[in-house]
């Protein structure tokens, strides 16, 4: 297993998932400049034009940053689409992200070979995310360079297999990168990840809880005070299934009880520019997250955060060098 040589400057074995509404480009420049891949969806840039903006933020900053730390440039950035047929915007999304050579595009909600074809034209690679085999298996067959294996635990849209079981059988016939999603919040568990087969550990909910991020502070708050056992797993939002905070239900007057007995959303990213969408809403007032937090124990900075994970890492592997 090898990573592309685009991963070479990591100082931390990760990448920052992207996540709607939270990510943003100074949360992104940050975990580039900390060491970590870091990445935003594309539909966060509202309206539309403002991508191109947020691309030329983000790599003039990084390019400044760069210039003065020759011998510890940041990161590479990452794009997410969600490539689902109701986003009315991918295709405009793509041309912006070709324009300016985006490096990494992460790719979500269905594997479309046209899009694959895209993002190679200009040499940058895709990643995409799967929740079980047969999608991994899919999305290569259409040309994603690496995966993403979107395991239990993993906030907002996540499967339910064991990452023990899920690394091991995309290890079977997959040599390329991959990447674990699910509860990855500690530097342990980054560690754990490679151990089962994975090159990189994806980190979201630990970003909520950040300086950075573009999240209500009660949010930030509610990741540092809840645990695994507050986190509820349902599709009655955004009509596919992931993770959510069920204080944030409560005081959205729902009762978590009857969630699964209720009418599910329709997915749809058709009007992901206006709040009038559904799923906007959603995300707005029903806050995802994943089962890690309750390594969470404080709001920091993006760097503070890395710093952590980063330092973590190293005792892991002392522990495990001493067995």
């Amino acid at each position: 297993m090898s990573l592309p040589p685009l991963f070479n400057h990591l100082r931390l074995p990760a990448v920052a998932s992207p996540m709607f509404i939270i990510s943003n480009p100074k949360m992104v420049i940050e975990q580039c400049k900390a060491g970590i891949v870091g990445s935003f969806p594309a539909l966060n840039a509202r309206p539309q034009e403002k991508l191109g903006e947020w691309l030329t933020q983000i790599e003039e900053e990084l390019d400044a940053y760069n210039q003065a730390n020759p011998d510890a440039p940041a990161a590479p950035y990452a794009v997410n689409q969600i490539v689902h047929r109701s986003n009315s915007r991918l295709m405009e999304d793509l041309e912006v992200c070709v324009k300016h050579k985006v490096p990494i595009v992460i790719t979500s909600l269905g594997a479309r070979e046209e899009v694959n074809e895209v993002v190679h034209s200009y040499g940058g690679i895709v990643l995409h995310d799967i929740i079980n085999n047969r999608f991994a298996k899919k999305a290569v067959e259409k040309g994603a360079d690496g995966l993403i294996a979107v395991a239990a635990g993993a906030g907002g849209h996540a499967g339910v297999q064991s990452p023990l079981a899920l690394i091991a059988e995309i290890r079977e016939w997959f040599d390329g990168p991959l990447l674990l999603s699910g509860a990855i919040s500690t530097g342990s568990s980054i560690l754990a990840a490679q151990a089962m087969g994975a090159d990189l550990g994806y980190i979201g909910s630990a970003f909520i809880a950040s300086h950075e991020a573009n999240a209500d502070s009660d949010y930030k708050k509610m990741i540092v005070d809840c645990g695994a056992e507050d986190i509820i797993y349902t599709d009655r939002f955004t009509g596919v299934h992931g993770n959510y905070l069920i204080p944030s239900l409560v005081a959205s007057g729902i009762d978590p009880r009857r969630v699964a007995h209720e009418d599910r959303k329709k997915m749809d990213f058709g009007k992901a520019d206006s709040d009038d969408n559904e799923s906007v809403k959603a995300w707005k007032s029903i806050w995802g997250s994943g089962q890690g937090i309750g390594s969470v124990k404080s709001i920091a900075s993006v760097s503070e955060i890395v710093r952590r994970l980063a330092g973590e890492y190293e005792s892991a592997k002392e522990r495990l060098a001493a067995l």
